[in-house]
């Protein structure tokens, strides 16, 4: 009865070595399955941070790139109004210098014209008088 019991303690405690080494390789398989769970989820999520700080850094890159455009697009419509004042300022004194020159030209040409006439004022005058004395 005695050897009986401790082949039956034998057994089971073969069999409770047996389970509990089928427990273990079970609990190794979970443990494997859940890291790489744990791992793949840890994969998507860098994934989706990168993919995000690269949506951002290509957004901010597009901002910086849009500011720029508005500050060269300032720049050169500044620029523009700076030379057409310029050009307007340019005209304005060319206009005022070409008027100066007409005007001094006008006057000579009166004063000319204002000197011929008193020479042949002067001929006709002198002209009436010799035939005044003929007469």
């Amino acid at each position: 009865h005695e050897r009986e019991h401790d082949r039956e303690i034998s057994e089971l405690a073969a069999k409770h070595a047996e389970e509990m080494e089928k427990l273990r390789a079970e609990l190794k398989e979970e443990q494997r399955h859940l890291l790489d769970e744990l791992q793949q989820q840890m994969a998507a999520t860098q994934r989706a941070e990168h993919e995000q700080a690269q949506l951002q850094s290509q957004t901010l890159h597009s901002l910086e790139l849009e500011a720029l455009r508005l500050t060269l697009n300032n720049m050169h419509t500044s620029q523009l109004e700076l030379t057409q004042s310029n050009l307007r300022k340019e005209k304005e004194t060319a206009l005022m210098e070409l008027r100066e020159m007409l005007n001094d030209k006008r006057a000579q040409e009166v004063a000319i014209l204002q000197s011929r006439h008193q020479l042949e004022w002067e001929k006709i005058k002198e002209q009436c008088l010799k035939e005044k004395e003929d007469l």
